[in-house]
């Protein structure tokens, strides 16, 4: 598998890194740097120090959007720390960012090979909107693009309505999903089922005591204490860990669905709002004549396997 990932690289973000960086038959051609969780300039140094701790130096970092399309940038410090690493205070990893724009790079490789790039975005939707302005075919020509977003019409992370990655540029959702991308999208929705590590799961993850569970165990910090502190969770929460799990192994899927989606980016209590059809609503256009029925245009993941997702984070940490 060839994959480009697109990232504002904290917290679990730099999870999802680790399993497709230490993931037999996988190549990870770029890391695409976007605003988002904390410090522009912040994602791509812990980026590069990941790309140490999983001995994978070379893989280039390119620095890409640093706002959204129509809105301030907003950060989730609160959640990570201020560094996105729960403030551990690590060096700077000796790989610089290469030279070039993210939305470049995401055009030229993949219509240099097109039908063999698997993008994988967990970061606001800016860099995957701009290339797809620039050059409409990369969404015909990107083999799948798996976007960690939304929710499948259920409470958000940053307002009841919306999830942080969509709320965060919800204009530039809108686009990429409606783009016409093979697409597959993983909820906060679903990350509240089956993305919680538990207190005896992050033990056994600590308890492997590698170079890389340590990391993990101490990246994790901020995240832990979050999700304990303020969601009331007995463990911690890997939306973008679960979205690149499954990924790069569909097996894990227990059940999907196709769907019409979209995003609204205009209401004042929903912006940011993933719309998720579902099969007991009537025909849209026998409810209301004024609206047309539409094709589905993702697939939304509705239950893995929390099991094997833990499974594949532990191999990751070996």
């Amino acid at each position: 598998m060839r994959l480009i990932i697109d990232t504002d690289t904290a917290g679990d973000d730099v999870f999802s890194l680790m399993l497709a960086l230490t993931r037999p038959g996988v190549t990870v051609e770029a890391i695409t740097i976007a605003h988002g969780n904390v410090g522009f300039i912040q994602h791509a140094e812990n980026a590069l120090l990941t790309l140490e701790v999983c001995a994978r130096q070379g893989v280039p970092v390119y620095m890409g959007a640093q706002a959204p399309f129509s809105r301030a940038p907003l950060d989730a410090a609160y959640v990570f720390g201020a560094d996105g690493m729960s403030d551990m205070g690590y060096p700077l990893a000796a790989q610089r960012p290469a030279d070039g724009h993210a939305v470049d790079e995401i055009v030229r490789r993949v219509m240099a090979a097109p039908g063999e790039i698997t993008l994988i975005a967990q970061a606001p939707l800016t860099n995957i909107a701009l290339a797809y302005l620039r050059e409409p075919r990369i969404a015909r020509a990107v083999k799948h693009l798996w976007i960690m977003g939304g929710t499948d019409n259920g409470v958000g992370n940053v307002t009841p309505a919306a999830e942080y990655n969509f709320y965060a540029d919800p204009e530039a959702a809108r686009i990429v999903i409606n783009a016409g991308f093979n697409l597959s999208i993983v909820t906060w929705t679903e990350t509240l089922r089956d993305g919680l590590l538990d207190i005896s799961q992050l033990a056994e993850l600590e308890a492997l005591n590698t170079p890389r569970a340590r990391f993990f165990t101490e990246v994790n910090r901020a995240s832990l204490a979050f999700a304990r502190e303020t969601e009331g969770l007995n463990g911690s929460l890997h939306p973008d860990a679960l979205t690149c799990a499954v990924a790069l192994d569909e097996s894990l899927i227990l059940e999907a669905e196709q769907a019409v989606v979209d995003v609204e980016t205009l209401g004042e209590l929903t912006r940011g709002y993933l719309s998720v059809s579902h099969a007991i609503l009537p025909d849209i256009e026998i409810a209301d004549p004024a609206l047309k029925r539409r094709p589905p245009n993702a697939r939304v993941i509705k239950k893995i396997d929390q099991a094997g997702f833990f499974a594949v984070m532990r191999q990751a940490l070996l």
